[in-house]
């Protein structure tokens, strides 16, 4: 699916790559990514589905911490090249559906709420967010929690309260 932007398209592509029933919509992933995004970003970025090894292996491979995750952000370091705008790379977020089905459990959310909410926290880690620290991580959940509720969805921290 692609959506037009004044200035390109923003393609997602999703791969299920475990054929997991469970997912939501493809039309629904693709609308939290674009809303986290914004208006105005053209390019292209994949979301992978996959089961607990993959998201262990990845998880170790790249941040050096062992087992599963609920969602990895990879965004595209961009460099010296001839990519035309149209098909500037965004990035890959690459969700564990076990992990956000065992947590949607634990935290008393409804599944559609925490996949909602992890893309959401995936796609901002793409364009520059994080919480490595209290006041980053306090930004963080604050840009996540009015985009949420702009879709509907509840503040996903309540259970910590």
């Amino acid at each position: 699916m692609k959506f037009h932007y004044q200035g390109g398209y923003l393609e997602i592509i999703i791969q299920n790559a475990y054929h997991f029933e469970q997912i939501p919509l493809s039309s629904r992933i693709k609308s939290w990514v674009n809303c986290a995004l914004g208006e105005d970003r053209p390019g292209e970025l994949t979301v992978r589905i996959v089961n607990e090894f993959e998201s262990a292996a990845l998880n170790e491979r790249y941040r050096k911490v062992a087992g599963a995750t609920n969602i990895l952000a990879f965004p595209y370091q961009s460099c010296d090249t001839d990519l035309l705008p149209e098909s500037e790379i965004i990035g890959d977020l690459v969700v564990c559906a076990p992990v956000l089905e065992r947590e949607a459990t634990a935290q008393g959310k409804a599944l559609i709420a925490h996949w909602a909410h992890i893309l959401i926290h995936g796609s901002l880690h793409l364009i520059g967010y994080d919480h490595e620290n209290k006041e980053e991580a306090k930004a963080m959940e604050a840009k996540e929690r009015v985009l949420l509720e702009a879709l509907g969805f509840d503040n996903p921290y309540k259970y910590r309260q």
